[in-house]
C-alpha cells in the first residue's frame, strides 16, 4: 500500500495516471496534451492509457478531486489482447474511493482508440466506475469535444464509450453531469452483449442520493454509433438505468442530425435521444424529463425481439 499525502500530480505532453492500491488524502490533477503520438499496449491483458487517469482499488480523500485535462490530436491509443482497455483522455474507477468531485474535460480531434480482445473495453473523453464512491456532496462531471475521431472494441461483451459517463454498482451522494458534443466520428463495439455509448450516461446499480440530479447535454451531428453481436446495445445522446436510484430529477436534452444508431444481433437494444429506465427510482418531488431534437437521423435496432427508442422515455 502506498500512502501519499497532499499530493498534487500535473503531468503534461502525452501523459497518464495510473495508480492502484494507493491512498492520496487530497488531489490527483493530469493535464496532457498528445498531438501527432502513438501509445500502444501488445500482450495479455494489456492496457494503453493516453491522457487518462486510471484508478483501482484506491483512495483520494480528504475533500477529494480527481482532476483530467486532455487535449489530444491526430493520435493513436491502442490496446491489442486478450482482456485489453484503451483509454483516451478519460477518468476509469474500480473500487475506489475520492470524497467529493471527479472532472473530466477531453477535447479529441482526428484521432482514434482501439481495444481488441475478448472483454475489451474503449473509452474515449469518458469517466467511467465500477463499484466506487464518490461521497461528500458528490459530482462526477464530463465534459468531451469530439470531432473527426473513432473509438472502437472488438471482443465478445466488449465496451465503447464515447463522450460518455458509465456506472456500475457505484455511488455518488448528488449530481451526475455529461455534456457531450460530437462531431463526425464513429463509436464501435464489436461482439455478443456489446455495449456502444456515445454522448450518453448509463447507471447500472447505482446511487446518486442527496438531491439526485442525473443530467446528460448531447450535440451529435454526421456521426454513428454501432453495436454489433447477440444481445447487443446501442446507445446515442440518452441515459439509461437499471436496478439504480436518484432520489430527484433525470435531465436527458439532446440534439442529433445526421446521425445514425445501429444495434444488430437478438435481443439488440437502439436507443437515441431516449430515456429509459429498468427497476429504478428517482424519489424526492421525482421528475424526469426528455428533451430530444432529431433531424435526417436513424435509429435502428435488427433481430428477434430488438428494441429501438427514438426521443422517448421508457419505464420498466
Amino acid at each position: 500500500m502506498k500512502n501519499i499525502i497532499a499530493v498534487i500530480v500535473i503531468m503534461l505532453l502525452s501523459a497518464s495516471v495510473s495508480f492502484a492500491g494507493s491512498k492520496v488524502d487530497g488531489k490527483v490533477m493530469n493535464n496532457a496534451k498528445v498531438k501527432e503520438s502513438m501509445n500502444t499496449a501488445t500482450g495479455k491483458d494489456s492496457k494503453a492509457n493516453m491522457g487518462s487517469i486510471k484508478m483501482k482499488n484506491s483512495e483520494v480523500g480528504k475533500s477529494g478531486v480527481v482532476s483530467n485535462k486532455a487535449d489530444i490530436e491526430k493520435s493513436a491509443n491502442a490496446a491489442f489482447g486478450k482482456g485489453s482497455t484503451a483509454n483516451m483522455g478519460s477518468i476509469t474507477m474500480d473500487g475506489s474511493k475520492v470524497n467529493g468531485k471527479v472532472l473530466n474535460n477531453a477535447k479529441v480531434k482526428a484521432s482514434m482508440n482501439t481495444a481488441t480482445g475478448d472483454k475489451s473495453t474503449a473509452n474515449m473523453a469518458s469517466i467511467t466506475m465500477k463499484n466506487s464512491e464518490v461521497g461528500k456532496s458528490g459530482v462526477v462531471s464530463n465534459k468531451a469535444d469530439i470531432e473527426k475521431s473513432a473509438n472502437v472494441a472488438f471482443g465478445k461483451g466488449s465496451t465503447a464509450n464515447m463522450g460518455s459517463i458509465t456506472m456500475d454498482g457505484s455511488k455518488v451522494n448528488g449530481k451526475v453531469l455529461n455534456n457531450a458534443k460530437v462531431r463526425k466520428s464513429m463509436n464501435t463495439a464489436t461482439g455478443e452483449n456489446s455495449t456502444a455509448n456515445m454522448a450518453s450516461i448509463t447507471m447500472k446499480n447505482s446511487e446518486v442520493g442527496k438531491g439526485g440530479v442525473v443530467s446528460n447535454k448531447a450535440d451529435i451531428e454526421k456521426s454513428a454509433n454501432v453495436a454489433f453481436g447477440k444481445g447487443s446495445t446501442a446507445n446515442m445522446g440518452s441515459i439509461t438505468m437499471d436496478g439504480s436510484k436518484v432520489n430527484g430529477r433525470v435531465l436527458n436534452n439532446a440534439k442529433v442530425k445526421e446521425s445514425m444508431n445501429t444495434a444488430t444481433g437478438k435481443n439488440s437494444t437502439a436507443n437515441m435521444g431516449s430515456i429509459t429506465l429498468k427497476n429504478s427510482t428517482v424519489g424526492k418531488t421525482g421528475l424526469i424529463s426528455n428533451k430530444a431534437d432529431i433531424e435526417k437521423s436513424a435509429n435502428v435496432a435488427f433481430g428477434e425481439n430488438s428494441e429501438a427508442n427514438m426521443g422517448s422515455i421508457s419505464l420498466e
